[in-house]
């Protein structure tokens, strides 16, 4: 079929969006496509399409098991065939996906790049008909970007015995020097081509309020913008918290964050996306994947680290490309918080080792034992057992990933599964001897006729109703079933999953990368200070957030805060902050008049210290008395 016929068959569109059906038909070319589009941008269109259109199976590499699940799940909606393979499978489900698609019984294969590598992973995509292969977040794979992810440089491997097969990289948020990263690590042929969409958005309102009430002044936003919307907060707590503000000051609102459980989580997004919840608070566990269009406002309590975090939560607003607003509270105590979680975003290499160390106990692991072994890991009740700060304790954990010493996976919902694993003449005898079993496994014969072959879902609440037993007992009878081999029984899952990619390392073989941990430590730094710059500037918000996306010398939006406060009248970044911090010192010592103040100051400088003094009193830094002395507002 051609691009527009795929389009049309599987999801009903006459018309590409813009730029989508260029890269669709560079992909066609044979050519290793880069594609920039920010979120909403329909990227994953861009490498389903032209998949379907080649014979063979499109290999997908994805960093999130949320996401692979759903984009499965929306695939296999419409009539396409994928899969995906991540942690928390068993061996034989794994062996059984891969044969499916070493037979070409599936079109899209889902891997998270730590999968790719494995030797079972590598041996069968040899044997597959592979057409293409796409990189999803392709960011991850560059040091220089926000989320890197070591395990992505091994993606250039697979191209070594798949070396005529295209390879398309997708990302929304990049900067010039990740642009060229992603080429280079994935080994873009001489035949390659980068497609970049402009990141403005003109239907996209930044605005950024500076307010200590910052619960009131976000009920005061929702209050005035009608529709549908999203708060993001900092922490799980929070989420709960801000939900029940809300909903006591007659605001419909429901939380979301990854502790919570996968049933309540799709109910939860379920009912927002179906506007009977309208506004949802979330951590930002909360928004990939998930296309809504008609979000009228997304709400910021909490600043990011980074500003391509910003840029992705903020741009969930306005998809459908009506107004929208996309709202960042703000205070003085926000910097401080950043420099704190900056400060234990990176344990000391010594606490890095205690944790590592620490892991193997809790797990019970020999040294030169684990190798491949994953686990449930509840962070907060390791962090207790040996006595550890919990947030420095997931931080090292994170580190301990880039590493590449451990897997660490979102919460994710792993439904009970079962398989009979018996002969059938072997479970002819164990009936013989356990008559108590016959209506139990009488019953998993008729319902679940493909367990013979295959690990099948099961809901045990179901089955228990079914057979007029208590719920207990059931899994009571499934164990022991599991335990005398006639089955294979998991239970459910729904918790994050931490996976051993080395064997227990003794304390002095194990080795960190110093400089890299120096290096991404400072480009942390970087980015926070970037992230902090957006919300102090007096620059035109979307001018600010363009230039750090290398969009450079674009025009003021006239629709941000500092557009419509300053008519185009503004205080460069750079001279803002030396301003505002030399006011700061001056303040701090004495109240002072304005024109002692000012006259502190060059005689050139006059016009743009008064917009500043105006700026920093208009949002609260800075208040003027009766007795007409200026003084600094400590937070």
């Amino acid at each position: 079929m051609t691009p527009h016929e795929v389009l049309k068959k599987y999801w009903g569109f006459d018309d590409f969006r813009p730029m989508q059906e260029d890269i669709i038909q560079s992909v066609l070319d044979g050519n290793d496509v880069l594609a920039l589009l920010p979120t909403g941008g329909g990227k994953s269109v861009c490498f389903q399409v032209p998949a379907l259109c080649l014979p063979g199976i499109c290999i997908v590499v994805s960093p999130l098991i949320a996401l692979m699940k759903d984009q499965v799940h929306n695939l296999t909606k419409i009539g396409v065939n994928a899969a995906a393979v991540y942690s928390g499978l068993n061996h034989r489900d794994i062996d059984r996906i891969f044969d499916n698609c070493v037979y070409g019984k599936i079109d899209f294969l889902y891997l998270s790049p730590e999968r790719l590598s494995s030797k079972l992973a590598i041996e069968r995509l040899k044997r597959m008909n592979v057409s293409l292969i796409a990189v999803d977040e392709a960011h991850c794979i560059s040091q220089w970007g926000y989320d890197f992810r070591p395990s992505y440089l091994n993606i250039a491997e697979i191209k070594e015995f798949l070396p005529d097969v295209p390879l398309i990289a997708l990302t929304a948020t990049a900067t010039a020097p990740v642009v060229k990263d992603i080429q280079q690590k994935l080994c873009f042929r001489k035949k390659s081509k980068v497609f970049r969409k402009s990141f403005e958005r003109n239907n996209l309102s930044y605005v950024v309020l500076y307010d200590e009430g910052k619960h009131d002044k976000m009920l005061d936003i929702l209050r005035k913008v009608a529709g549908a919307g999203i708060v993001y907060v900092q922490n799980r707590r929070e989420t709960r918290e801000v939900a029940w503000f809300l909903h006591n000051n007659g605001i419909s609102a429901d939380y979301y964050h990854a502790g919570r459980s996968g049933d309540i989580r799709e109910k939860v997004q379920l009912n927002w996306i179906q506007n009977k919840v309208r506004i949802i608070v979330a951590t930002n566990a909360f928004g990939m994947g998930i296309d809504k269009p008609d979000v009228r406002v997304v709400v910021h309590l909490t600043l990011p680290d980074c500003l391509e975090a910003y840029f992705q939560e903020a741009g969930r607003g306005g998809r459908d490309g009506l107004k929208a607003y996309a709202v960042l509270l703000f205070n003085e105590s926000d910097r401080i918080r950043q420099e704190k979680h900056f400060n234990q975003a990176y344990p000391s290499i010594k606490d890095i080792r205690r944790v590592y160390q620490a892991l193997g106990s809790y797990y019970q692991l020999a040294v030169g034992a684990g190798f491949g072994q994953t686990f449930d890991i509840d962070v907060i009740d390791f962090a207790k057992r040996y006595n550890f700060n919990s947030l420095e304790t997931f931080n090292a954990l994170k580190i301990l990933m880039k590493e590449e010493y451990i897997l660490l996976s979102e919460n994710i919902f792993l439904p009970s599964t079962l398989q009979i694993i018996a002969r059938k003449e072997e479970l002819y005898d164990y009936l013989l001897k356990n008559n108590k079993m016959e209506k139990l496994l009488k019953v998993i014969l008729r319902s679940f006729q493909g367990a013979f072959n295959q690990s099948v879902n099961i809901k045990e609440g179901q089955l228990a109703s079914f057979l007029k037993i208590p719920h207990k007992k059931l899994v009571e009878l499934l164990d022991k079933l599991h335990k005398d081999a006639i089955i294979r029984y998991t239970p459910q899952k729904d918790s994050p999953q931490l996976t051993f990619l080395t064997e227990r390392l003794p304390k002095d073989l194990m080795k960190m990368d110093q400089k890299r941990y120096h290096f991404l430590k400072d480009r942390q730094k970087d980015r926070m200070e970037k992230s902090l710059s957006y919300a102090e500037t007096l620059m035109c918000r979307s001018q600010m957030l363009l230039n750090y996306f290398d969009e450079k010398g674009a025009a003021a939006c006239g629709k941000c805060d500092v557009c419509l406060g300053r008519h185009n009248n503004y205080v460069k970044e750079e001279d803002y902050s030396d301003i505002k911090n030399k006011i700061k010192e001056n303040l701090r010592l004495n109240p002072l008049p304005l024109n002692v103040l000012v006259d502190g100051f060059s005689p050139n400088y006059k016009e743009i210290v008064l917009k500043t003094i105006q700026h920093l009193i208009d949002n609260n830094m800075m208040s003027k008395g009766e007795d007409d002395l200026l003084r600094w507002i400590d937070i």
